[in-house]
């Protein structure tokens, strides 16, 4: 993977989040199933927060999709309202491959 690729930060959070749950959990006298839970929901919560962009824009785009598939704009508003959308989209959304 090449670090100027976007999805290099992200995989670089999400390894971080890791390893600072484990490095956290090293310490903590805590069973080891606690620990792994506490490894478990630090991934889950890197992916959230490395993905609430994605959902975001998932969520708007589906939601202009719907006005427009209701047929009750005309071809102009909806290509305008169409291009409004994708200008809006982060710029991490673009072009790039999630995984």
């Amino acid at each position: 993977m090449k670090q100027n690729d976007a999805n290099a930060e992200r995989y670089i959070a999400i390894a971080r989040a890791c390893l600072k749950a484990i490095n956290d959990t090293a310490a903590d006298s805590g069973s080891r199933e606690d620990k792994i839970q506490a490894v478990y929901q630090a991934i889950d919560d890197a992916f959230q927060a490395e993905f609430a962009d994605y959902r975001q824009s998932v969520a708007v785009m589906g939601t202009v999709l719907e006005k427009i598939a209701s047929g009750q704009l005309d071809a102009d508003t909806a290509v305008s309202l169409a291009r409004k959308t994708l200008d809006q989209q982060p710029q991490s959304t673009r072009n790039a491959m999630i995984h």
